[in-house]
């Protein structure tokens, strides 16, 4: 595979990524895209879901989501920090993986396990590998 090939593929994973990162706060702590089947749609609705399920104190687990899916999901896609930021997001992710698989057991359409491991696995990648040659951390030099 050339390396054209291999940096495009890297581009487009770390963009769709961090983009639904980026989404998908903006669903479940921000209200847009309403109707689209997510119970929570609010920071304290977050908050309170988390408290339910044993994540003390909820809200800072729920800002602590929240800051990381907004700012980090848009560092990721722009290759900004990369690493630092996707081993922070694959941490949150593996943990939230397991919640998950606790609750909701391993399918996806049952908001089980699978589709949290999947973005943990994909954030993992950018945290051992950086950003690749088209992001901001090469740019600036900040990536080998």
């Amino acid at each position: 595979m050339s390396i054209a090939l291999t940096a495009g593929i890297e581009v487009a994973l770390r963009v769709w990524i961090g983009g639904w990162l980026v989404l998908y706060v903006l669903r479940s702590s921000f209200g847009f895209f309403p109707g689209t089947g997510v119970p929570v749609q609010s920071v304290k609705g977050t908050a309170e879901y988390m408290e339910r399920f044993g994540w003390r104190p909820g809200i800072l687990w729920a800002w602590l989501s929240t800051a990381n899916n907004l700012a980090g999901g848009a560092m990721l896609a722009l290759g900004l920090f990369t690493r630092p930021v996707a081993l922070v997001s694959c941490v949150l992710l593996l943990l939230s993986a397991c919640h998950h698989l606790r609750k909701d057991g391993w399918f996806a359409n049952q908001n089980g396990f699978e589709h949290y491991a999947l973005w943990c696995l994909c954030t993992l990648y950018f945290a051992v590998h950086g950003a690749g040659y088209f992001s901001l951390d090469h740019l600036l030099g900040w990536n080998p």
